[in-house]
């Protein structure tokens, strides 16, 4: 589906300007919070055995791993000024490694290689056969002078009765030329074979000389070496030839320039996530940082907002509110794949699988839109994953198509998540956890919250202001709402002790206007009512909503009143259980021309 996203402005403090509230004690003890603190993050580092025990541990009611554990984590300062001096050095470094890649185009994935062609291929094997016929012709060659120079041999031999005197002279003359630039040498043998005869019986006979000349070069150089002996008359000419030089590719990554001479804050802010997702080794972290541009356009990530999925993902995913520290929520329900057609629709074949991971990654990409990338902004967001009713690892696409997502999000979207909380977390979480976490960096595993079904509410209720958590959660957020906003006014909390009675009086002095109001009791287990009691005295009361036990997990309950006289609404909480609750309430007076509009 095309996810919703809702850009949810910061949390409004806690007052209400268009009336007062009033509590009355009914007990010896009152406890009353009229505006939500956050709550103060622990100081303390939990032990490598605890985080072991959350990853990996059992699940169950009582297991201690089961507890939030976000604690562990506390988002790093992107101001340059607050890191440490090897930190400095690293990003430096990483700054010009970058620019040197941005000149090589580094960033730019290589052409495929060219299969031969078979042109190619006659052509290598006529070339082979030139170079067979070549040594073939210089055997001959030399076959041929050893023939020519056994020749006088043989003459000697005839004669052999009448010599007195042989002799045989090899005189090597070494030829230089020039043929063009190219200094030629050629070797020339000459062997002189010198013969005395003497026949006494028919007078003197002169000396008889035969000079054998042999050639020891291949005859094809022959050639070359006569020709050089003619002078040859070479013309150089010289061209200017110019080369235009590419500009280099400026590469962006969400929006935000790479190249640290753009002078863009934010550049920083990018290049310290891939430094701190490789602990700081700059060689580790430029390779993350390449092969994450390399993927971006082979899978078409900067292009993929503009992909309409229609409705078919609705409720899988979506964008919804923020953190108390203002980071975009992304909430994820495995228990739609409950439902087999769904199941289909998204894994039923290989083309489905793929296309559910790219619908995925548009949300992630919507997300990032809302992050700002600046020192001490919005940098990261918490994802919210909701285990209630999921098939578990059993089904094997959907496991594969996890295991792909976590891939695909840990290699190319570094310290983009300041926090990962999973809720309704069933028995096999342990499993799938001990698959799941030897993938994961220990930077990446202290960012875990994990909360059992019974404390879903009072875990998200940490890290989200309650008017930002979905009523499904617990919280009193609802889509669409026409009633309430984040401009209405804060949200009251207050606590109520075991065994007590807790009763909110809300004034409303405004004869014909209307009061609402949402109210919600973390693991409800009490009795609540509603009346409306005049300041008039002989006024009736009126019972609004009858005392009611409520469950543990009853939703937020939102109702309303028309008020026709001045006087108070009174929500009476009866907690008749041995464990303290938290009570979470807002109101809101319309008078007529609110109701008109």
């Amino acid at each position: 589906m095309a996810a919703s996203t809702e850009e949810s402005p910061a949390p409004a403090a806690a007052t209400n300007t268009t009336m007062s509230t009033e509590v009355t004690e009914t007990v010896k003890e009152v406890i009353t919070a009229p505006a939500p603190a956050p709550v103060a993050e622990p100081e303390t580092v939990k032990s490598k055995e605890e985080e072991t025990k959350v990853d990996s541990g059992p699940v169950a009611e009582s297991s201690p791993s089961m507890e939030p554990q976000g604690a562990s984590f506390k988002e790093d300062s992107y101001f340059i000024s607050e890191l440490k001096e090897s930190e400095k050095k690293a990003l430096q470094e990483l700054k010009l490694r970058v620019e040197e890649a941005l000149k090589n185009n580094e960033f730019t994935e290589p052409p495929p290689k060219e299969p031969e062609t078979k042109e190619a291929e006659a052509a290598e094997a006529k070339e082979g056969t030139k170079e067979e016929s070549k040594e073939e012709g210089g055997k001959e060659t030399e076959t041929k002078g050893e023939e020519d120079s056994k020749t006088p041999e043989t003459k000697v031999e005839e004669v052999k009765g009448t010599v007195e005197e042989e002799k045989i002279v090899e005189t090597i003359t070494e030829i230089d030329c020039k043929v063009g630039e190219e200094d030629v040498k050629k070797e020339e043998t000459v062997v002189t074979v010198t013969e005395k005869i003497e026949v006494p019986a028919q007078g003197d006979v002169p000396k008889h000389e035969e000079t054998v000349v042999v050639d020891s070069v291949p005859l094809a150089e022959t050639t070359a070496v006569e020709a050089a002996e003619t002078p040859v008359e070479v013309t150089v000419t010289k061209e200017t030839v110019e080369v235009e030089l590419q500009p280099v590719e400026d590469i962006h990554l969400w929006g935000v320039p790479l190249l640290h001479t753009h002078g863009d804050e934010r550049t920083d802010v990018i290049l310290l996530k891939f430094l701190r997702a490789r602990d700081f080794k700059v060689s580790e972290a430029f390779t993350m940082l390449k092969n994450t541009i390399l993927w971006r356009k082979r899978f078409g990530a900067d292009s993929i907002l503009e992909e309409d999925f229609g409705t078919e993902y609705d409720g899988v995913a979506y964008m919804h509110g923020c953190d108390k520290e203002g980071h975009p929520v992304c909430y994820n329900v495995y228990g739609v794949f409950q439902d087999k057609e769904t199941y289909q629709k998204s894994f039923g074949d290989a083309e489905k699988c793929d296309r559910f991971l790219r619908w995925r990654i548009q949300l992630l990409e919507k997300g990032i839109q809302q992050l700002s990338f600046k020192p001490g902004g919005v940098n990261a967001m918490v994802q919210i994953t909701d285990l209630k009713n999921s098939p578990g690892p059993a089904k094997k696409n959907l496991r594969q198509a996890t295991q792909k997502a976590l891939d695909i999000f840990q290699d190319n979207y570094p310290e983009l998540v300041a926090r990962k909380i999973f809720v309704n977390v069933p028995w096999w979480y342990a499993v799938l956890s001990a698959m799941i976490s030897p993938f994961l960096t220990q930077r990446t595993k202290s960012k875990f919250v994990v909360a059992r079904p019974a404390r879903v509410t009072e875990t998200l209720f940490k890290y989200i202001s309650p008017e930002y958590v979905p009523v499904q959660y617990g919280g009193l957020s609802r889509e669409n709402d026409a009633e309430f906003s984040a401009a209405d006014g804060g949200v009251f909390e207050l606590f109520i002790k075991p065994a007590a009675k807790q009763i909110i009086e809300i004034p409303v002095t405004e004869a014909g206007s209307s009061l609402v109001w949402d109210i919600i009791v973390v693991g409800w287990e009490v009795t609540y009512s509603e009346e409306f009691v005049p300041n008039a005295e002989g006024g009736y009361t009126v019972i609004i909503q009858k005392a009611k036990k409520m469950a543990i997990d009853q939703e937020p309950v939102r109702n309303s009143f028309k008020i026709s006289e001045a006087g108070k609404v009174i929500l009476t909480i009866n907690n008749t259980s041995s464990k303290k609750k938290r009570i979470v309430y807002r109101t809101k007076v319309k008078n007529d021309l609110q109701q008109i509009a």
